[in-house]
């Protein structure tokens, strides 16, 4: 038996644009298993899959209602950079220069923050990160350089 809430929350689920498909098909067996005479091999034709998803996901609704329909936590190893230590390497990057260089290599970057030069490359990778590609323009020191340009461009008064 559904309460109003649980199927106004299934039927959501199912028509839902951005749903996850797994889970608008798990409201589905739920919503078809309610109706009334319906059994698990009637709703596995109707919705063309197999008796044994439907047996799963109606046993998992029963005893734990919504909260069964919904994926849970895959096993895995949690990330080992922390968020923060993205966000620094990003920051480094970006507003600050090595003290002997113009810009920041892998290694250099790595040495800084304490991370392997690999971690640091897959960080620039994802943030498309090119700290070796200058955009800026360098204005010569040579003392005659006024001249020299003016030799090369005439000047119109």
């Amino acid at each position: 038996m559904l309460t109003d809430d649980e199927r106004e929350q299934l039927v959501r689920w199912s028509r839902r644009a951005k749903t996850p498909q797994s889970l608008a098909l798990r409201a589905r067996i739920v919503l078809a298993c309610a109706e009334p005479g319906m059994t698990n091999k009637q709703v596995a034709v109707v919705l063309g899959i197999s008796a044994n998803t439907v047996n799963k996901w109606r046993g998992r609704f029963v005893d734990r209602r919504l909260d069964g329909l919904v994926d849970e936590p895959r096993p895995g190893r949690p990330p080992s950079i922390l968020l923060g230590r993205v966000e620094d390497v990003v920051t480094a990057t970006l507003e600050t220069s090595p003290a002997n260089a113009t810009h920041w290599s892998r290694t250099s970057m790595a040495k800084r923050t304490g991370l392997s030069p690999s971690t640091i490359g897959r960080i620039w990778r994802e943030f498309e990160l090119k700290p070796h590609l200058t955009d800026g323009f360098k204005l010569s020191t040579d003392p005659q350089f006024v001249d020299k340009v003016v030799d090369v461009v005439p000047c119109r008064t």
